[in-house]
């Protein structure tokens, strides 16, 4: 395992038991960027980087009981998190590491992640992966329950120009993996790019 792969589980196990305490108002802003991931009944979705499971719920209600619904973590404690929450009722949960997703390629309909570009070693590369387990025109959600600018102040520093979800940078960084950005907010109360995975 990777330093940056240690570092994630060490900072996410540390938090694991009360990260649901810590933000209970987010239950909202979950719904509405499931909602706009456009999926259909009996799709198939991943949660990368799932945590706690609190996408699991709107995943499953968008995809309903003929879909399937996977949470895949790097971390055990988040997971375990999520089955004391009853989060496993809603999909499977599985510990995985987005750079090598257990999916056969193009078995995805949707990748939806909160919070995930900020921890993700390989960038480029492990956007990639994502989109090979999603179909040519399945969709990927990239989600903070916050924007930018109000993540950095709660973390004490300043957004940058080199941020990997300052648009300039994102766009690129999106297509270089296979997929093309087709909605980009970054208001105070939320930040959500979606794009779509390439032939």
């Amino acid at each position: 395992m990777s330093d940056d792969h240690t570092h994630v589980q060490e900072f996410f196990t540390a938090r694991a038991a009360d990260w649901d305490a810590r933000f209970p108002d987010d239950g909202p802003a979950y719904d509405a960027a499931v909602a706009r991931l456009g999926l259909r009944a009996g799709d198939r979705v991943l949660d990368a980087g799932c945590g706690t499971g609190r996408a699991l719920p709107p995943l499953r209600a968008a995809v309903g009981p003929a879909g399937l619904v996977v949470g895949a973590d790097l971390t055990l404690a988040m997971l375990q998190a999520a089955v004391r929450a009853g989060r496993d009722r809603e999909g499977r949960l599985l510990i995985a590491d987005v750079a090598a997703l257990p999916f056969r390629s193009r078995s995805l309909d949707a990748v939806f992640a909160a919070g995930l570009i900020a921890h993700l070693p390989q960038p480029g590369e492990n956007l990639r992966e994502l989109a090979r387990v999603v179909r040519a025109g399945g969709t990927l959600a990239l989600f903070h329950p916050i924007g930018r600018a109000a993540l950095a102040a709660r973390q004490g520093r300043r957004i940058t120009p080199d941020d990997l979800r300052a648009e300039p940078r994102l766009g690129p960084l999106l297509v270089g993996a296979g997929w093309r950005l087709t909605s980009y907010v970054d208001e105070e109360a939320r930040f959500l790019a979606l794009a779509v995975r390439e032939n």
